[in-house]
């Protein structure tokens, strides 16, 4: 069974997502603030696989906890917000979150979230697909432009998966969304266009021969091998 963390200082919300979760199968612990729950996720024993993360917690808030665990862990996070402001989501998205939710929200689309986010961060098949100066290892999940490993968050590999399978092609971004988020784009929703932001930087970061990623006004994104 899945293991996911609830990190919220609501009591009365973080129960009634337990029970609901709970009911569905899942094993679920809760935090009500940062330092616990980064101490939960030193625990080899009780380490989640997928933590849901509220933004507006008292001492250190949801953006700055999911600041410092990007720095050591990989696993995919569902950011909660009571404000839901663009603003908000598109900061929670550019420091690791991998997708994200405005309160209050259905316990039913939580839920497609999280099922949604394990899936695509399960193991994936064996063997390596190989564009330009970039290789992906897709059962391990790594990445690497050359000899550099890039640091990705779950809905970056499949992002650049999504994109290196169809390399030279325009790949619109409902097909992205769908790929990496395991949701259909919603209107006005910028995830994409984020994720593809951090993308290319790792990118340029890495290796100044690695693949570019190019948009197509209004249409989607394209990765391209060789020179400008």
């Amino acid at each position: 069974m899945s293991r996911i963390l609830i990190v919220d200082d609501d009591r009365a919300l973080c129960s009634l997502l337990t029970e609901y979760l709970q009911r569905e199968g899942f094993v679920v612990d809760v935090a009500h603030d940062s330092v616990t729950a980064l101490a939960q996720l030193h625990s080899q024993a009780l380490r989640p696989d997928l933590l849901i993360l509220d933004v507006m917690m008292p001492g250190r808030d949801g953006l700055e906890t999911l600041r410092e665990l990007r720095r050591q862990y990989r696993l995919p996070v569902i950011m909660l917000s009571g404000r839901g402001e663009a603003v908000d989501r598109v900061i929670g998205l550019e420091l690791g979150a991998d997708d994200y939710l405005a309160k209050p929200c259905l316990p039913r689309e939580l839920l497609a979230r999280v099922r949604a986010q394990l899936r695509r961060n399960a193991p994936g098949v064996a063997g390596t697909l190989q564009v330009g100066t970039l290789c992906l290892q897709l059962a391990e999940r790594r990445a690497y432009a050359e000899d550099s490993e890039l640091s990705l968050t779950g809905a970056e590999f499949l992002l650049l998966q999504a994109l290196a399978q169809r390399a030279g092609e325009l790949v619109d971004k409902a097909v992205l969304t769908r790929m990496a988020l395991g949701r259909e784009l919603e209107r006005f929703d910028r995830s994409v266009d984020v994720h593809v932001s951090r993308l290319r930087h790792k990118l340029m970061e890495a290796s100044a021969q690695a693949p570019r990623i190019e948009s197509v006004r209004g249409a989607g994104y394209v990765l391209v091998v060789g020179a400008p």
